[in-house]
């Protein structure tokens, strides 16, 4: 989930309330099939209002959920205590991850990572922190492939993000997991209408593996 400035929450308030109206239309699918293949210890960035809580399976030893949005990780400490594997739900953000080096076998990011404030410290923290072997499951809104839509998310970023909690539209976000270092693999991309009436926006969903 974006990850706003936790002095503001005027937009985790908002997000409470349209993102359980996304996952109606499909995003709770998404949400599932993002972390049916995680296991061990998991740390998941941007846990919002705990969306994918319901959806961790058994492999999972434990849950280590960052939210610094104070709205949202008060949702989210409520869905830990009903998810099916331990939730431990504590503010930070995804640029200074709370795990010693090699120390994690999953990291986890749902909608988040077109919103972190340096994609690239929030993304060579997650190779940090990973076991060689580990995996980051993602799920993310990125920029179109289609050239006119292409290039009217790169014209709307700059006042989209002050207002949607720091979101970039327009982050090749698959592109930068490879440049980190990280293996990227079974990439499927794909269209999604989040709420009725709005444009089928890029998404993709997929792992992507540190040597």
């Amino acid at each position: 989930m974006p990850e706003t400035n936790p002095r503001d929450s005027s937009f985790g308030r908002s997000f409470a309330r349209v993102g359980p109206r996304m996952d109606a239309r499909g995003a709770a699918e998404h949400r599932r099939r993002l972390v049916e293949a995680a296991y061990g210890v998991v740390v998941e960035i941007g846990a919002g209002y705990g969306a994918t809580f319901p959806f961790y399976p058994s492999a999972v030893t434990g849950v280590l959920a960052l939210e610094p949005d104070p709205t949202l990780r008060g949702l989210a400490r409520a869905a830990a205590s009903k998810a099916p594997v331990p939730v431990t739900v504590q503010d930070g953000v995804a640029e200074a991850l709370p795990a010693a080096d090699a120390s994690v076998d999953v990291v986890v990011s749902s909608l988040v990572l077109c919103s972190v404030a340096d994609q690239a410290t929030a993304l060579a923290e997650v190779v940090r922190v990973l076991r060689p072997g580990g995996m980051l499951l993602f799920y993310e809104h990125v920029r179109s492939a289609h050239r006119v839509l292409g290039a009217a998310e790169d014209l709307i970023t700059p006042l989209w993000s002050r207002v949607a909690g720091g979101c970039h539209p327009n982050r090749d976000t698959a592109a930068a997991i490879a440049v980190a270092g990280l293996t990227v693999e079974g990439l499927e991309r794909f269209g999604f209408s989040a709420l009725p009436g709005n444009p089928r926006l890029a998404h993709v969903l997929g792992a992507a593996s540190k040597a």
